[in-house]
């Protein structure tokens, strides 16, 4: 007998629409996130960005957010008042910053009163410089003070909406495929990374002259897309309430003590350290990410065809390929059919790869990041709705993250002379560090329900995004401090020696691992639920 469809996210094709809706919005994001990450050499050379400049402008991202607490405020609004208004808020809110860092790396920008102003000025800020945590400093370019201040209200958007996708995903999957849909969600997401890798020094050096704007702009018209698929995910979920008859707005103000009863949760604590922890040591690697193949492997591009744009196409739309087929056949229920799209996607990651290194550009290498992730997401998401261990993936993936760390820190500038011997391991570790990557979305953020109520599920959320923004501000930071240290001063950007800093992603693995053991021990003494499933199988009461 065919289940009766009563609303909108009783209908699964409506339910994951809407999650599409979602996701790339969040896919665009993430292009913006890192569109200056690829072209760090030419920040340096075409802006003045030394390391120290770079690495405070890309951490300049959350210091809003961690320092005027405003990811706590965006979880207020989201809890009263509701997915809709929060995702317009910060999609516009996204918009305005990329619009801003835009102006500040634009050729306009260059030698205008506003160059000279933030050139003579915000070089001393009492009480952060005393404390080592200020956003400028004095002798840093005024164009990346300028692209600071954009990426900071930038930074407050992509938060904002990072919390409101997932209560979105929480309000339209719950008591369904929950951890299926937020690995989903995150892998289609960070296909941005990979987009982002290719098409930013794509842009930049577009028509054989260096312009980085071009990089920036290619962003802000993502960000007005991402505006867009939220505008149309706010009719959507209007009628969704209208249906049920959920009130979009809470009844029950906000009070204080709700955050108190968050911080009680020592489940929460251990699930808030692990997430600042794991993703400190991936998301600040990836602004670092290209400049470290730059500066570890030997790259012979060839001419023609691979110097043509046409090249850089046809390899994103194969990475395309091998996103959807491997995605795809996760879902499908046909043998052979599964195991046809799989040697598709393999077939395809292999002409990938091979085209990558034809290409020889080090972002067209770190592309492949999210590819494994891609295929093997929703498979981790699946299991942990049916079979459960959260805890256990987390240990996993952290293991994963300090190997992959040590690896190249250590081993792969061994293979600098090896063209062919650095590229295939480049190509492994970053693979492994996506798969990695895609245990936290997986097991991480589906565990959240299980350790709050679900009134204050956006608020918990908000305050898991603080803490984990503080190391999103502190690490870009030190790892650019760390680089301008260990180097000496005037070492080009394509020369520089990244071990150090690398050393120190690899130990922030080291204490998740620990962290992840310390949570499967309470989550067995306290029944916490992390590694039992998400998704609970209904009783039938037996015939009397």
């Amino acid at each position: 007998m065919t289940e009766t469809i009563k609303t909108l996210r009783d209908n699964a094709a409506v339910r994951w629409l809407a999650l599409l809706l979602l996701a790339l919005a969040m896919f665009c994001s993430y292009i913006f996130m890192d569109i200056l990450s690829p072209i760090k050499d030419l920040m340096q050379t075409t802006r003045g960005w030394n390391s120290t400049a770079f690495g405070t402008m890309q951490g300049a991202e959350t210091f809003l957010n961690v320092f005027v607490f405003f990811l706590i405020f965006a979880g207020i609004i989201l809890d009263k008042m509701g997915v809709r208004f929060t995702a317009i808020l910060s999609g516009a809110v996204m918009l305005l910053g990329g619009l801003i860092k835009y102006y500040a790396v634009s050729e306009a920008f260059m030698g205008s009163g506003i160059e000279v102003w933030f050139t003579e000025h915000l070089n001393y800020i009492p009480g952060f410089q005393e404390l080592g945590v200020a956003p400028f400093y004095e002798g840093m370019p005024a164009s990346a003070k300028v692209a600071a201040v954009g990426f900071m209200i930038f930074g407050c958007g992509v938060e904002m909406a990072g919390i409101t996708v997932s209560r979105g995903i929480v309000k339209w999957f719950k008591g369904r495929e929950m951890a299926l849909a937020m690995g989903s969600e995150m892998a289609l997401a960070r296909l941005g990374v990979a987009t982002c890798m290719i098409f930013s020094p794509f842009f930049a050096n577009l028509g054989g002259k260096v312009d980085v704007s071009r990089s920036v702009a290619f962003g802000v018209v993502l960000l007005c897309i991402a505006l867009m698929m939220f505008i149309v995910y706010f009719f959507m979920d209007k009628k969704l309430d209208s249906q049920t008859g959920e009130a979009e707005e809470k009844d029950d103000p906000f009070k204080v003590s709700d955050i108190g009863k968050i911080l009680s949760s020592g489940g929460f604590w251990l699930v808030a350290l692990l997430c600042v922890l794991y993703y400190s040591a991936i998301f600040p690697f990836q602004k670092y990410a290209v400049n470290v193949l730059q500066c570890n492997l030997t790259l012979n591009p060839h001419d023609g065809f691979w110097a043509s744009s046409a090249a850089t196409i046809i390899q994103y739309l194969i990475m395309l390929v091998v996103a959807a087929c491997s995605f795809t056949s996760n879902f499908s229920k046909n043998k052979g059919a599964k195991y046809g799209l799989m040697g598709i996607a393999v077939v395809a990651l292999i002409v990938y790869c091979w085209m990558g290194f034809m290409i020889g550009t080090p972002g067209s290498i770190f592309a492949v990041f999210p590819l494994l992730a891609v295929a093997i997401t929703p498979i981790l998401g699946n299991y942990v709705d049916h079979k459960g261990k959260a805890a256990s993936m987390l240990m996993i993936g952290s293991l994963l993250l300090i190997f992959c760390h040590l690896t190249f820190a250590f081993i792969l500038p061994m293979f600098k002379e090896s063209p062919i011997g650095g590229v295939v391991i480049a190509y492994a570790t970053i693979l492994v560090l996506g798969a990695s990557f895609s245990l936290v979305p997986a097991a991480l953020w589906p565990s959240v329900p299980k350790l709050v109520d679900e009134k204050i599920i956006g608020s918990a959320y908000a305050l898991i995004f603080w803490i984990q923004n503080i190391g999103l501000w502190l690490f870009p930071l030190l790892y650019g401090k760390i680089l301008d240290m260990t180097n000496p001063q005037g070492t080009p950007a394509t020369e520089l020696n990244h071990t150090v800093p690398l050393a120190m992603f690899a130990c922030l693995g080291v204490a998740a691992l620990i962290l992840g053991i310390i949570l499967k021990a309470v989550d067995k003494k306290k029944g916490l639920g992390l590694e039992q499933p998400n998704i609970v199988k209904e009783e039938v009461p037996a015939a009397e």
